[in-house]
């Protein structure tokens, strides 16, 4: 499996291949393609992933990046798997369309950081998701011919704080977007077959305890559907992303609630695409 990310050693940041024993620096091979935004929009992880054949380690330490280091567009779908729709207890069926609001790339860290717990809020809560990293853009795109349009995948934990996406009567943005209170990673996976988002597992544990379970092929709007929805309204370009939906299970639905504190370990994990894990620390 062919595993890309961004990562920063020595002052530097570049992009290229995670192997075993480390990582295997590709940017400075391909300076055509400043980061993996651009590799994506040139079709280029093919190119990436013939470069990485017999290639030895460059960097053994290093730290993650987010993998796209400056998306257009991160594109979140709330409330999409049936359990989670029932956490409301508002005895609505599930709406006709899907709910979306934006993050911002600033919010989100890379694997292996700390998810920042700001001065403002003690509710930092953790959901685990899969994202989806567009790679041949377009509008008007239809469900058939969707999931064509992706490059590849990732892992979010869309980290979240409660009290603040109920500051306002019908906006969450606040409460999506502090600093670091997210994170993504820790690498990309080249999309190449629809089983690899069908129906997937998708976990996410709170030092060490499960605490969401559940699969892709519960979702109310399948990622194919949420491309065609999304390109009807903006214009979706390669490098963009498609943060896909959280089960149930998320801390503030716990009784009592428990929210994420300075220490705590994070893990989302899907079949396919690896581990996302990030510990916790209070904003200096």
């Amino acid at each position: 499996m062919s595993r890309f990310a961004s990562f920063s050693a020595g002052g530097e940041t570049f992009y290229g291949a995670i192997i075993e024993g480390g990582a295997v620096a590709l940017s400075p091979e391909f300076p055509q393609w400043p980061t993996l935004k651009d590799v994506i929009a040139a079709d280029g992880l093919h190119t990436l992933a013939m470069a990485a054949r017999n290639s030895e380690v460059t960097h053994s330490s290093f730290t993650y990046e987010i993998p796209i280091p400056a998306p257009e567009k991160i594109i979140c779908v709330g409330v999409n798997f049936p359990d989670r729709n029932a956490e409301y207890k508002d005895g609505q069926e599930a709406p006709a369309n899907m709910s979306l609001f934006v993050r911002f790339p600033r919010s989100f860290t890379g694997h292996g950081r700390a998810l920042i717990r700001p001065k403002a809020s003690d509710q930092l809560d953790y959901e685990g998701e899969i994202a989806v990293v567009i790679g041949k853009g377009g509008r008007h795109i239809p469900e058939t011919e969707a999931l064509s349009h992706v490059a590849a995948l990732t892992l979010c934990n869309e980290g979240t704080l409660r009290d603040w996406v109920r500051h306002a009567k019908f906006n969450v943005t606040q409460g999506k977007n502090f600093d670091a209170s997210g994170a993504m990673g820790p690498w990309l996976v080249p999309f190449t077959h629809p089983a690899q988002i069908e129906d997937v597992r998708l976990t996410t544990r709170v030092n060490g305890e499960l605490r969401q379970d559940d699969r892709t092929g519960r979702m109310i709007f399948p990622v194919a559907r949420q491309i065609a929805y999304i390109s009807t309204f903006t214009t979706l370009v390669p490098g963009d992303i498609i943060v896909t939906g959280t089960p149930t299970g998320a801390g503030a639905r716990l009784d009592p609630p428990q929210f994420l504190r300075p220490g705590d370990v994070v893990e989302v994990e899907a079949e396919g695409i690896g581990i996302l894990r990030n510990t916790v620390e209070d904003e200096a």
